[in-house]
């Protein structure tokens, strides 16, 4: 008699979800600093753009001093940034920003009557994200500093304001709640601008979710 060469049917069908489920992480393919979709998911791939608006409900806030409420808000606000390494984790991810964008804004400052526009110059930031501490820092260059630039219509006509960071670096924190990234009373003083620009500024804001627009569905980026 012919000996049978069919497979189980219990083989089958484990043969079959295998195929559907697709390859496992293989060993050397570690978890890097960066994932879309969730954490330890799929990782980023160098090159990608990443996305992020301020937070719905929230504003980009630059206040005349810090934890204060007088200044000026900016309902849109949002960033772009390109990866350019992102190792395994733990490690330290880094990013060029490439974009970043303030409208919608409005001022409760004495004597300033609206805000013509906020431009952010001397683009593109280095930017790096610490999977150890979460830290996502934002930098200048040598003589290209983290810099805003604040137009505003005052009771004596339009002022220009220029602001630099403090060390020449931002820092924000990032967190997979919301998949966002938070800038908390960011130090700035007036490099520029007639007395009718406040002395400093600092910047408030929160931007969620940070998105992966390579990726076709734009999945929610994760720190590991």
């Amino acid at each position: 008699m012919r000996a049978s060469r069919s497979l189980p049917i219990a083989a089958l069908a484990a043969l079959s979800v295998a195929l559907v489920a697709g390859p496992a992480r293989a060993a050397d393919d570690a978890v890097a600093v960066l994932t879309t979709g969730s954490p330890a998911g799929a990782n980023v791939v160098v090159g990608d753009v990443l996305n992020a608006a301020v937070a719905a409900g929230t504003t980009a806030d630059f206040n005349t001093t810090s934890g204060g409420t007088t200044g000026i808000k900016c309902a849109a606000s949002a960033f772009t940034a390109t990866v350019t390494d992102n190792p395994a984790a733990p490690g330290l991810a880094t990013e060029s920003a490439t974009a970043h964008t303030f409208a919608t804004c409005t001022a409760n400052i004495l004597g300033v009557t609206k805000v013509t526009s906020v431009t952010v110059n001397n683009l593109p930031f280095g930017t790096t994200i610490d999977s150890a501490t979460g830290a996502v820092t934002v930098s200048g260059a040598a003589g290209a500093p983290v810099q805003t630039t604040l137009v505003l219509g005052t009771l004596l006509g339009s002022v220009t304001c220029v602001y630099q960071a403090d060390g020449g670096a931002i820092t924000g924190v990032s967190s997979n709640t919301g998949n966002s990234i938070a800038f908390s009373n960011q130090a700035f003083s007036k490099s520029s601008g007639p007395i009718t620009c406040p002395s400093a500024g600092f910047f408030t804001a929160t931007y969620a979710p940070v998105l992966d627009t390579t990726v076709s569905g734009s999945p929610a980026v994760f720190v590991n």
